[in-house]
């Protein structure tokens, strides 16, 4: 890459999805870093409301309404970053639409809405952004998944999304680099992050949707993006579980494959009916939520993303985090195993002995 990167205390800094989870988190910690931001979401409440929480900290924030499904109101966005700051150096593509259920009971019309804000959002915040930072300098970030490099079964759509999100950014950035433009261009990959990701997510399975482990805070995330704000990198998973995963996927596809039906799919159902909550296929719902109600473990720190981001360790290294991850990962999945069908023979051994003899 071409770019050299400002300090993040010189520069503004674009953020769609600015009203909730990693957007939400990345504008908050921009800011406490010196960075002016412009904020991008549907909801202007939120959008007001976090401008004045910033401002009265002694940042400098603006806020555009926007959907980025619309080129118009991408187009906005951009001239606001002008109008208020004379431009702007980092523009981070985070707006999301969610999505869960099987791919044959989620209809058509809620898969379009998720490529328009997913994909075509995405991509046309990435063409605003190339077409002011070829002249002036600056890096773009997108943020993707590890369903960028592996599909979730439950969530099919959004990973045919990210998918699609990985070839468009990855293309991008070699055409950049060929015409030797001053860009960055950098995907972000994370794992499963303490969001309200579930709560705003359509919901087409009977049962209450939630995150497969090991879950990350949107911190993380944040943390992972104001980095390559600054330091031009292709692109960087957060989370060793997620590149374990990716890599598995790469050398062991099969065997990924079978990890995916027999432990992701029951890992992203609650014990409980769905409610029919807002969700952000059908309308805006930030409201300031930084995190979901997860009652598992959260790591507030990747020891793997800082490394790999830091490039402190060798790549071989650094991939062995990744598996080790992994490895981790699968060690939780079997104990979690073992105790569920502890837990299974301790309530049929009740169930026996709580039956009179003469009974059984």
């Amino acid at each position: 890459m071409n770019a050299d990167l400002k300090p993040l205390e010189e520069q503004v800094v674009v953020i769609t999805g600015a009203s909730s989870g990693i957007g939400l988190a990345t504008a908050r910690m921009a800011t406490e870093r010196g960075a002016r931001v412009v904020l991008a979401a549907r909801s202007e409440d939120a959008l007001r409301e976090l401008t004045e929480e910033i401002t009265q900290s002694g940042g400098e924030a603006t806020y555009v309404v926007a959907d980025v499904s619309d080129r118009d109101d991408v187009r906005e966005i951009a001239r606001t970053a002008r109008d208020a700051y004379g431009g702007f150096d980092t523009w981070v593509n985070n707006a999301g639409a969610f999505l869960y259920g099987k791919l044959e009971d989620t209809p058509i019309e809620d898969m379009r809405e998720q490529f328009d804000t997913n994909v075509w959002g995405l991509l046309y915040g990435s063409l605003e952004a190339t077409d002011y930072l070829k002249d002036h300098g600056g890096a773009i970030i997108n943020v993707g998944s590890l369903a960028s490099d592996r599909a979730v079964p439950l969530q099919g759509s959004y990973s045919a999304s990210k998918h699609a999100v990985k070839g468009f950014t990855d293309t991008l950035r070699m055409e950049l680099d060929r015409e030797g433009a001053p860009v960055s261009v950098t995907l972000v990959k994370p794992a499963s992050i303490d969001t309200p990701y579930p709560k705003h997510a359509k919901n087409h399975m009977d049962e209450e949707a939630t995150l497969p482990p090991p879950i990350y805070s949107p911190e993380t995330v944040a943390r992972a993006i104001l980095h390559a704000a600054e330091h031009p990198q292709r692109d960087v998973f957060v989370g060793g579980g997620a590149k374990g995963m990716s890599a598995l996927g790469y050398y062991a596809s099969s065997l990924a494959d079978t990890i995916m039906e027999k432990a992701f799919v029951p890992m992203q159902k609650k014990d409980r009916p769905r409610s029919n909550g807002q969700n952000n296929i059908d309308g805006p719902t930030g409201d300031l939520e930084e995190r979901g109600d997860f009652d598992r473990h959260v790591s507030e720190t990747s020891a793997y993303t800082e490394a790999s981001q830091r490039r402190s360790l060798t790549s071989v290294a650094v991939a062995g985090l990744g598996m080790l991850g992994l490895a981790l990962y699968a060690r939780y999945r079997t104990r979690r195993g073992e105790d569920e069908a502890d837990e299974r023979e301790s309530e049929r051994r009740r169930t026996v002995s709580s039956v009179p003899p003469s009974s059984r």
